[in-house]
């Protein structure tokens, strides 16, 4: 595919972590122990709130939304990443790399948002108790679901629409992934206006999303405050614990590597943070969520002994 007059791209090399060959096997072992535990344990617990009653409430549907996220948006970098890893040809077709960033970006921002319909069910669930089941009905609850992936995407497709516009002087992306951030840095031309362009796109997902997380615990806190027993507020604490601890760990390292104009600085901060939220956090849905939450622990205990009593 030809980038104006400058240079034709059939495909890009993923250096990824390829300056640490002694780091390969413990990195690809690592990696692949992590996609299998977040794939399969995301994967169980969406048929877990499938199939038990107990859990088709507003707060499990969106938590089996955020884990399908969870499957796929780890699904869409780990795989290719694990064949790079043990692989001397590291290669992406340009195709390849677009539709991977695509999809990347897509769950990213769907991801930020549906972190923001989770809040919302916190405040209808905390502040207004005794109309919550009327307020998150199953059509507004589908709403929540479904707005997040619509803007999601659509702001994917923005990104890659203008970023495929450049002409890229080099084929060697230092990162496992195609990121927006590495494939700017290859441009031939000067790049400042789509640098702004995913700059003001990516602020509008982080900050849009956050500034409906904040408002939202704003009022939950106000909330809190004004119920009488510590019990109370311990309880309604706890339902928010979660949340809160993903959002944190979500959030802080997207900050760190979107909300750069100089995207070329920081590439291996970048690539450690890109690991982070890739890879990592996908898991922390497991562990955040369901082993912290009783009513999952003994619902799985209860499998269990039915599959092998």
């Amino acid at each position: 595919m030809t980038g104006n007059n400058f240079t034709e791209v059939m495909f890009f090399i993923l250096h990824g972590f390829a300056n640490h060959p002694k780091l390969q096997i413990s990195l690809f072992m690592m990696f692949l122990f992590i996609y299998l535990f977040t794939v399969l344990g995301n994967l169980g617990l969406i048929l877990l709130i499938r199939i038990d009653s107990q859990f088709h409430t507003p707060m499990y549907f969106f938590l089996s939304n955020l884990a399908f996220i969870d499957i796929f948006y780890s699904s869409t970098v780990t795989p290719k990443a694990l064949v790079n890893l043990q692989s001397i040809q590291k290669i992406i077709s340009f195709v390849g790399c677009f539709v991977q960033m695509y999809f990347f970006v897509g769950l990213m921002c769907s991801e930020c948002f549906l972190l923001g319909s989770m809040s919302c069910d916190h405040y209808v669930a905390i502040c207004n108790p005794l109309l919550y089941s009327v307020v998150m009905s199953q059509e507004v609850c589908r709403w929540l679901g479904v707005i997040p992936y619509m803007i999601g995407f659509t702001n994917s497709l923005v990104s890659i629409c203008v970023i495929s516009t450049l002409a890229f002087c080099d084929a060697s992306i230092n990162h496992l992934f195609c990121n927006t951030t590495a494939l700017l840095a290859l441009s031939c031309m000067e790049a400042l206006n789509t640098e702004m362009v995913i700059f003001v796109l990516a602020g509008f997902t982080l900050l849009r999303s956050l500034f409906i997380i904040t408002v939202t615990y704003i009022a939950i806190i106000s909330a809190i405050l004004q119920i009488w027993s510590a019990a109370g507020r311990q309880k309604a604490l706890s339902t928010c614990v979660s949340h809160i601890m993903r959002v944190t760990v979500f959030y802080g390292s997207l900050f760190f590597t979107y909300l750069q104009l100089d995207n070329t600085s920081s590439l291996t901060q970048a690539q450690v943070a890109s690991v982070i939220y890739t890879i990592v956090i996908p898991v922390l849905n497991l562990l955040i969520y369901s082993l912290r939450n009783k009513d999952v622990k003994n619902a799985l205990l209860k499998a269990f002994q039915k599959l092998f009593p």
